[in-house]
């Protein structure tokens, strides 16, 4: 898709503005928003909102001093009074050699269509009647289902551009859709909820309104009637929205600034095994319609597939321009974060292969708090979901913890399985870990 002519004469107009007035290297970024968002509760309008939002922001260099300024406004008087605002900052601001752009030879030439823009001309009538179909359809899955969260549906489309003083100059269109429903069964201290969402890129791949709605229902009727736990040491498993959560907290220890700062787990674990042998992450940043799919970084550094953990061991780190130079290294094309991370199943099978191997142990369908320490790895969050032996579910579990350390976690890893959840940037199946503690009553 071709450039918006608009928008791409203001980021002209930021790195000309900054040229003039001396600034050595510059960048500029602009970003226009819009969405419709409506939610429902027990049949009942509770929101509905129309979003527009626009900003531009640009980063000035006067060798090793960096400004940075923002505004709402496009016209060419504020473009040009944001940039002297950051060009003032610039010359107060202390010296870092290491900033500046990333490198010239870096920036992305080739952009192929990775297919992002699927517009749903869904009109606000239209959304609120999907979101009371999909409550409607949990409302009725059971007659134990008594009360409600409510359903919501938000669509966004947007377009973002990116510059630079290098010559770049690129952005792409994106849309993003979500149908999610959430509802409660019992009465006083054994209410229980849960949750489903879907959300896609393209709104014909959604799944329906009921769909959602029985499938929120059926989790939440599962969990009822839920026991306490003695404390105990067992093996969990994580179902894949779950599992996406510890993938995270790895890729948060790799992520260049932890690692300058020294404040990570998994400091200087480049080229050292962090995971079992035959376990992989790879990152593809080119996915067609998927969730962090990029042709290039928030730097216009070029994306590419990379294999970031092979055979239990880290390849290397997630980095930007700057914390690739902190540490001596060259960016990885992940300004921004990474794109993408899909992990490989290790079997075939999925959650039902996995609770058989599991045999005895916890299934944690739910995870809450943030009892989580990056610098050393310690790990304790509230959980709720399944107990199991013989690999059989045998009740629900409600207002346990589970701790460990994560380093010993992502070792513990014993199988991955191949139902793997494709809804946001980390793509996993269900992960069967050996052993954690489990505190309950």
């Amino acid at each position: 898709m071709a450039l918006v002519p608009d928008l791409e004469s203001i980021i002209e107009l930021a790195l000309a503005e900054a040229k003039t007035r001396g600034a050595s290297q510059a960048e500029a970024a602009v970003s226009q928003d819009t969405g419709l968002s409506v939610s429902v509760r027990l049949g009942e309008v509770e929101t509905l909102e129309h979003q527009r939002d626009r900003s531009m922001g640009v980063t000035v260099y006067f060798g090793q001093r960096k400004g940075s300024a923002s505004t709402a406004d496009f016209s060419p008087n504020a473009i040009v009074a944001t940039v002297a605002k950051a060009c003032s900052i610039a010359r107060f601001t202390a010296e870092d050699s290491f900033a500046g752009l990333a490198d010239a030879a870096l920036m992305a030439q080739q952009r192929a269509d990775l297919d992002l823009f699927h517009p749903w001309d869904v009109n606000a009538e239209q959304g609120i009647e999907l979101a009371k179909a999909c409550e409607a359809a949990a409302r009725g899955f059971d007659q134990r289902i008594n009360n409600s969260e409510g359903a919501s549906l938000a669509t966004h489309r947007g377009l973002h551009l990116y510059g630079n003083t290098h010559g770049f100059l690129g952005g792409y269109p994106t849309t993003s859709h979500t149908l999610s429903c959430a509802v409660l069964a019992g009465t006083g201290d054994e209410m229980q909820r849960d949750y489903w969402y879907t959300t896609s890129r393209d709104w014909r791949e959604l799944e329906s309104a009921e769909a959602v709605g029985r499938e929120s229902a059926r989790r939440t009727i599962a969990r009822l009637s839920p026991r306490k736990l003695s404390t105990r040491r067992a093996p969990v498993l994580l179902v894949p929205e779950i599992a996406r959560g510890l993938i995270g907290h790895f890729t948060a220890a790799i992520r260049g600034s932890s690692q300058y700062r020294q404040s990570s787990f998994l400091l200087n674990a480049a080229g050292t095994q962090v995971f079992p042998e035959g376990f992989s992450i790879a990152e593809r940043p080119h996915i067609p319609k998927a969730a962090l799919s990029a042709a290039f970084d928030q730097e216009g550094v070029a994306t590419h597939d990379r294999e970031l953990v092979q055979g239990g061991i880290l390849t290397g780190y997630i980095l930007s321009s700057y914390s690739g130079r902190k540490l001596g290294l060259q960016t990885t094309g992940n300004a921004g974060g990474p794109h993408n991370l899909v992990v490989a199943p290790t079997q075939r099978g999925g959650y039902a292969e996995l609770m058989s191997q599991l045999h005895t142990g916890l299934i944690v369908t739910e995870l809450m708090g943030q009892g989580i320490n990056i610098v050393t790895g310690d790990y304790s969050r509230g959980a709720a979901g399944y107990w199991v032996e013989g690999g059989v579910i045998q009740y629900p579990v409600a207002e346990v913890t589970i701790a460990g350390n994560l380093a010993a976690m992502l070792r513990g890893i014993v199988a991955v399985g191949d139902d793997v959840d494709a809804r946001g940037g980390v793509r996993i199946g269900s992960v069967l870990l050996e052993e954690m503690t489990i505190a309950g009553a």
